[in-house]
């Protein structure tokens, strides 16, 4: 049977907003951007925990594991201080590397400053879930994920999002369907082989 919502897990990791020192700006920038852009049913479990690996490997293993998430966001911890070690934690996890996620969101923050040079954000895919992490500021988080566009809203850099549902697609098995993720074409347009694409 059609696996009807797709399971979204966001996880904010931030030693200082997890100890309630500042107001995390990560998962109510995810939710709202999210609001705005799917357009099919989904559901959201959110967690905001420190920047410690042992935490955030568990963490993103939970939310596959056990609440069966399709695609999970992190953001947070990709920088080069020490204690950014979220690319680590999700390379533990994953079964598959898919590079090109943090490749295109470098690209796309270059076009700002040249200091996107020392993000490292990396995405995994672990059984069929896909595991991406993201800039820790809301601005940058709604760049990489919508990608940039002219003043006509003509898109100039696709965005990361784009390739997220044709990604999930791939994952299906025939005993676990995965859900047909659509998104609003005036936030970001997702891409399908025409073969792919349900009326």
């Amino acid at each position: 049977m059609q696996e009807q919502f797709t399971r979204i897990g966001l996880v904010s990791i931030s030693d200082r907003a997890s100890q309630g020192v500042y107001e995390d700006k990560g998962i109510p920038a995810l939710t709202a951007w999210l609001a705005q852009a799917v357009v099919s049913p989904y559901t959201v479990s959110s967690r905001l925990i420190a920047d410690d690996q042992a935490t955030i490997s568990q963490t993103l293993k939970q939310l596959v594991d056990e609440e069966g998430c399709h695609l999970v966001l992190t953001t947070g911890g990709t920088g080069p201080a020490l204690r950014d070690v979220t690319p680590e934690a999700t390379l533990a996890i994953g079964d598959k590397e898919m590079p090109g996620f943090g490749e295109q969101m470098r690209q796309i923050s270059l076009r700002f400053v040249p200091t996107a040079i020392l993000s490292r954000q990396v995405a995994v895919i672990r059984k069929q879930c896909l595991v991406i992490n993201l800039p820790g500021q809301p601005k940058s988080i709604q760049e990489t994920l919508e990608g940039l566009k002219d003043r006509d809203g003509n898109t100039l850099v696709p965005g990361i999002f784009a390739a997220v549902p044709y990604c999930l697609d791939l994952l299906a098995t025939s005993d676990k369907p995965m859900p047909y993720l659509e998104t609003d074409e005036t936030i970001v347009k997702s891409f399908r082989p025409k073969s792919a694409i349900r009326k």
